[in-house]
This record gives structure tokens, sequence and C-alpha cells, in this order.
């Protein structure tokens, strides 16, 4: 999550402190990720320090300093927003990792540590769902929140299904005869522009 880009978006409604700042991006996220204020206040100090953003001088009686995206900063919010993030590459997922290490370990049955995994993706979209219909009606940002959380979890308990899947098929079939190592580099799979 771009937080220093979320300031931006936020900055370009006007003026604002860093603790306004904090509150607003907490409420516009559905209150589901927290910001430190400390996190705040360094982002801004660098946005200020590369152009994005400037701050009034603080008033006599107040220590702090309202912040105003720049022209700068507006570009680069613009920028951000019509840009794709690069997801030619799969992330490192721990739950990967998991079910690939499980399968190496002596002892353990990898269908139960899959099984395991999904009734616990499958207890959270329930709470997440519980959630959404309690609040959802309410606040727009929480319920698309809880839209993604629950697709997101929806496609890890179909991995999961098509790997245990994947795996009992491997297990019917005779071991493959030894070949050389896998290509160093793989190629990454994007669109081509």
């Amino acid at each position: 999550m771009s937080v220093k880009h979320a300031l931006l978006a936020l900055l370009s409604e006007g003026p604002k402190y860093g603790l306004q700042l904090q509150q607003e991006f907490e409420a516009g996220t559905g209150e589901v990720w927290p910001l430190n204020v400390g996190q705040v206040y360094t982002t801004l100090q660098r946005l200020e320090r590369d152009g994005s953003v400037e701050s009034d001088d603080p008033v006599e009686d107040s220590p702090q300093k309202r912040f105003r995206i720049t022209p700068d900063g507006e570009q680069s919010l613009a920028e951000w927003l019509r840009t794709p993030p690069d997801l030619s590459s799969p992330p490192r997922d721990e739950l990967v990792i998991k079910v690939m290490v499980a399968l190496r370990v002596p002892g353990v049955d990898v269908h139960e540590v899959i099984q395991a995994h999904r009734r616990y993706l499958v207890q959270l979209m329930q709470q997440w769902t519980r959630l959404k219909e309690d609040e959802g009606r309410f606040d727009l940002n929480f319920a698309l929140v809880v839209d993604a959380e629950l697709y997101r979890l929806d496609s890890v308990v179909r991995w999961l299904d098509a790997a245990d899947g994947r795996l009992k098929r491997a297990a019917l079939e005779p071991p493959a005869p030894a070949t050389s190592a896998l290509p160093r580099h793989r190629r990454r799979v994007g669109v081509t522009r």
C-alpha cells in the first residue's frame, strides 16, 4: 500500500494537518488499516523534501503545520493512479511456501495442512461476511475493503483446492524421469507493450 500516495490524495482535497490526515486515512479505508501518526509525519517530511507537498509555518499558538499538495505532487498522484502495479511476478506468499515445504517434511500430511488452512480461511470469510452485513451498508469504504478481502480469501481457498487436487493426481501418477535443472531465469509473465 502506498501511504505516500494516499496522503497526496487526501491533500488533493485541500490543506490538512498530519493528525487530520491520519484520521481521514483510517476513516477512508474503513478503519481496517491503522496508520501510525509518526508514519504520517515521516512521510510528509519526505514528500516535502521531494517537492510533492509544502507546509505553512505553524501559527504562533499551535505547534502543527498544515500541508498542501504541490503541482509536482498532483502529477505524481495522477501517474500513480493510472499506472498498474507490477503483478508480472508472483509475490512471495507464505501459504504457498508452507505447502511446498510440507511436501518435503517427513511425516507431514500435506493434505491435512491444506485442509487446516482452508478451514481457517472459510472461517475468516464468514467473519468478514458478517461484518459486511452489519456495517457495510453504512460505510462505502468499509464495504469496498470487505469485498476485496472476500474475493482475495476466496481465491486463496480455490488455490488450496486446486493444489490439493494436483497433489492427489500426482500421487497416482508414476514418477517422471529425472530431468535437467530448471533454467535459472524464468520468463516473466506480462503484457507486452
